[in-house]
């Protein structure tokens, strides 16, 4: 399916859900906030999350500092 994943194209395999894609790329879950279709998505509701085919969606990574 295509999608834009942090405003680029991208081709994901179908059924996937928030939870998967961030795995699969290699992404902490608890790190990271995302965004579908401008809708933050709770951490609690990722693995409930599908991606679907035209979705926007962002992810933002925490970055530590001081």
């Amino acid at each position: 399916m295509n999608v834009t994943l942090n405003g680029k194209a991208s081709e994901l395999r179908e059924g996937l859900t928030l939870l998967e894609l961030l795995e699969e790329l290699k992404l902490e879950p608890r790190l990271v906030a995302c965004e579908i279709n401008e809708t933050i998505v709770k951490r609690s509701e990722y693995p409930r999350t599908n991606v679907r085919e035209g979705d926007r969606v962002e992810i933002l990574q925490m970055i530590g500092g001081g």
